[in-house]
């Protein structure tokens, strides 16, 4: 088993609402996708999660392997589980799309190899998280053991949900229930569709056991909008894809059906509930994210002029304010913070980030075309009209695929003459970030941090704690037992202790390298050397400041620690 998470950044505190009220509403879906190892999958799935308004996605059968958490361009957040073996098969695999919303309210998240994943999010209810698990079954026809290890570990997984926090199961279950609930009445109803095979066995008394509900049965809807999966010649249908709710919150669930209209070219419709529920940011740090200044615009001689003109307005009203008042090296260190990151919010405005979307608008324009094939087999009434559309839609399939390669290769082709541009004018940023992403690697996903005994650590803030634990007693080490004894110089070095000149702060700033991130202060390189002799002259001062209270801000003595994994257990923070 294996846990990660992901650290979130706090927002202004809100007055909590109520979990169970009928003011707030999310939708949460699962779907088996049949694959994402495939050009452009996820972006499709992505499209189709933002056009129903989910929250949280689960998939199923995505394919990939190994586990982690991605980004999508678009802002969703992929977690993952697979196979963990090297050269492992392409096969099973889960996965958890989530929403801006769902991605600030994530506490942290399991993965539990290929079958099984689960996520814990922050309700508006104090104390209550809301669990979801999403798994994907062995088919009906599986070898007993198989079903048998999977009902285990899934069981494993459920039981250690406590009793109080709100609890969803989903996913593809390869289970049909029925319609007969004898003997389940407290965790289904007669709305299901046809008859209980040997999975829908397992997974009813799973349910039983747990004291979970199962949402296709108890809402009363035609039986196009009960069927999850549809046989390959359109004949058969089958309720196999659930969506689960824990007893205690059954009133939290208002409806679950199948969306029909959802089409990534999958045999499985999306199913998707209705919850009455708030999700809260879950807040794990006293800081909020630092955006960067867009420094670019400093290449333009009509912007750079702006820029000095605004600097040197701001440095001389905070000279004429050291001249007029007495003010401490702190005041002044903060007013020429002040100044700079002032003009630059002003002149230059926050760096945006354009992920470009590297599908075109032609395959976009095929998908929407698939799509409405899909609706044509949806409607057809006759099984000749479903035979035509069948083979329409299977057509379009292919134009899409195709499309999408084509785009492919074009976006590669676009990436390569971009790096060859980079090269012969020696931008080497450029090319070293071009040549990352003509190169597909990205850095392993980061693995769970164990605490002290070992034991993986499941929330986030605790993962937090772990690592600030260990900072503090690698850094803050005792004084040695026997202090060395060091004989001392005779004669005083002639060493200058005279404060730095401004030729020496000159030469300094100039050194400095552009395109580096800031620090703490937020103050970018390109902005203290815009005007090189303005910001000398008010550094210079500063400078003199701390040369004779022998103390410098206090800004200065923070600093950010960050993290990077090298090799052997990553679990550990002494990797």
């Amino acid at each position: 088993m294996t846990l990660h998470g992901e650290s979130r950044v706090p927002s202004e505190a809100k007055r909590p609402m109520p979990l169970l009220t009928t003011r707030a509403k999310i939708f949460i879906g699962t779907w088996n996708v049949r694959t994402m190892w495939e050009t452009g999958k996820t972006s499709q799935i992505a499209m189709e999660m933002r056009r129903y308004n989910l929250a949280v996605l689960g998939i199923s059968e995505t394919h990939w392997t190994q586990a982690g958490q991605k980004r999508l361009a678009t802002g969703e957040m992929l977690l993952y589980s697979g196979h963990e073996e090297d050269n492992a098969p392409h096969t099973q695999g889960v996965a958890l799309m989530l929403s801006k919303l769902a991605r600030n309210a994530l506490v942290g998240w399991e993965s539990h190899g290929s079958r099984i994943i689960k996520a814990s999010f922050k309700t508006k209810k104090e104390g209550i998280l809301m669990n979801i698990i999403q798994c994907y079954a062995p088919t009906n026809d599986s070898n007993d053991d198989i079903k048998d290890q999977f009902y285990e570990r899934l069981q494993s997984v459920i039981e250690k949900c406590p009793r109080k926090d709100l609890t969803i199961l989903m996913g593809d279950l390869n289970a049909k229930v029925g319609i007969d609930n004898t003997g389940y009445e407290d965790i289904m109803g007669r709305h299901g569709l046809g008859e209980r095979n040997e999975n829908g066995e397992r997974f009813a008394n799973l349910c039983a056991f747990n004291k979970l509900v199962i949402g296709g049965t108890i809402f009363p809807h035609k039986r196009i909008h009960k069927a999850t999966w549809i046989s390959p010649d359109h004949t058969t249908e089958n309720q196999i894809d659930h969506i689960c709710i824990n007893k205690k919150f059954r009133r939290t669930m208002e409806d679950v059906r199948t969306r029909r209209g959802a089409d990534v070219a999958s045999d499985h419709h999306l199913v998707v509930a209705n919850l009455k529920l708030k999700l809260k940011k879950n807040w794990t740090s006293g800081q909020t994210a630092i955006q960067r200044f867009n420094t670019a615009f400093l290449r333009d001689t009509d912007k750079l002029n702006e820029f000095k003109i605004a600097l040197n307005n701001r440095f001389q009203a905070l000279q004429d304010l050291l001249k007029e008042e007495e003010t401490s090296m702190e005041d002044n260190w903060k007013g020429i913070k002040e100044a700079l990151t002032s003009t630059c919010q002003e002149v230059l405005g926050l760096k945006k980030y354009h992920h470009k979307e590297w599908i075109s608008t032609e395959t976009l324009d095929k998908i929407k075309e698939r799509k409405n094939k899909k609706a044509a087999i949806n409607n057809s009434r006759t099984r000749a009209e479903k035979v035509q559309a069948q083979a329409e839609y299977i057509e379009a399939n292919k134009q899409v695929k195709r499309s999408i390669r084509a785009d492919k290769k074009k976006y590669v082709e676009e990436l390569a003459t971009t790096a060859e541009k980079a090269a012969r004018e020696g931008i080497m940023k450029q090319l070293y970030d071009t040549t990352k992403k003509l190169a597909g690697k990205y850095s392993k996903p980061e693995r769970p941090v164990k605490d002290k005994e070992g034991k993986p650590i499941t929330e986030i803030r605790q993962q937090r704690n772990r690592w600030v634990d260990y900072f503090e007693k690698l850094l803050n080490r005792p004084a040695p037992m026997n202090p060395p004894d060091i004989e001392a110089a005779h004669t005083d070095l002639p060493i200058d202790v005279n404060p730095p000149t401004k030729e020496e702060i000159r030469m300094a700033v100039r050194q400095i390298k552009n395109e580096k991130a800031a620090g703490p202060d937020n103050i970018p390189a390109e902005a203290l050397k815009s005007d090189i002799e303005a910001t000398t002259n008010m550094l210079h001062l500063l400078f003199k400041d701390i040369w004779e209270e022998e103390q410098v801000p206090t800004d200065w003595k923070e600093g950010h620690l960050i993290k990077i994994p090298k090799k052997g257990d990553l679990s550990k923070c002494e990797s």
